[in-house]
């Protein structure tokens, strides 16, 4: 057997390999799914999305907790979105090449790979502690604009990369200055990109649960928040509330959680897609 021959079959055998290794994580993946789907589904009606949390399992609702993951949704958006995608603009179109900015670069990248649990000790000390805010929204919000705002750099960077140097050099010929270009011409052709990066990272946002456990967010909240400075509770800690109770009912009622969670995360994700599709079809360089 040659050696042509023995690395056609090294790479047939990897092939097969992976495809195996696939295959075990699709099965494993889908006997969760339907799983939940089995034990959830039966729980969700108008009473479970409109209930207050309660100590019985049959009464006990969802309200509160999806109120305060649209407050973080929202107030997320609000911090994350400029200051990401300003950063973003920056280092790309206006911050010189040198080590600096290197530095800068390699930093933000690391960031992006971070153990979320982190991201909540530094929330708890600069927000809780030192700013006041205690464990409300805005605390909240701001320490997962921190987790996000790496994803949204980098992707805004990326977008802004893929934008032809001629459309730059044909706005620089017609007179316009450096921001009437970024701003008419750039912007707009990779904003598509931009607003996918910036709903997957929503998306990682809305399934975080230990940064907001640390930063003070409460199991059990029987109102809905009514402004930032409010007390909250999400999803992600109602799941892991009625998770770590023995109750099978308790269970149940998480597993139908679990499946509105899946509902937001797959409407966010389908959303980036479809935005990102129909910007791709508008742009014709």
């Amino acid at each position: 057997m040659t050696n042509s021959d023995k690395n056609r079959l090294k790479d047939k055998a990897f092939q097969v390999f992976g495809i195996f290794c696939t295959l075990i994580g699709l099965v494993v993946l889908a006997v969760f799914l339907i799983d939940i789907l089995i034990k959830g589904l039966g729980r969700i009606d108008w009473e479970f999305l409109t209930s207050l949390p309660s100590r019985r399992a049959a009464r006990a609702g969802i309200l509160t907790a999806w109120a305060g993951t649209l407050w973080i949704l929202v107030l997320t958006t609000i911090i994350a979105f400029p200051l990401g995608v300003s950063a973003g603009v920056y280092l790309e179109e206006y911050a010189r090449k040198n080590r600096l900015s290197n530095f800068l670069e390699i930093n933000i990248s690391n960031l992006a790979g971070v153990p979320s649990i982190i991201y909540g000790l530094l929330g708890m000390e600069i927000f809780v502690r030192q700013m006041g805010l205690g464990g409300s929204l805005l605390s909240g919000a701001l320490t997962l604009s921190l987790l996000i705002l790496p994803i949204i750099i980098v992707t805004t960077r990326e977008a802004i990369k893929a934008v032809p140097g001629s459309i730059r050099d044909g706005s620089y010929a017609l007179g316009a200055s450096k921001w009437q270009t970024v701003w008419n011409q750039v912007l707009p052709a990779s904003f598509g990109g931009i607003l996918t990066g910036i709903i997957l990272a929503l998306s990682r946002a809305v399934g975080e649960a230990a940064p907001l456990i640390v930063i003070g967010a409460l199991a059990y909240v029987p109102f809905i928040p009514s402004s930032p400075l409010d007390e909250f509770t999400v999803l992600p800690i109602q799941i892991f509330n009625w998770t770590s109770r023995p109750q099978e009912a308790f269970l149940i009622n998480a597993a139908a959680a679990i499946i509105m969670l899946l509902f937001i995360t797959f409407l966010l994700n389908g959303i980036a897609v479809y935005l990102r599709n129909k910007q791709q079809k508008k742009i014709k360089w």
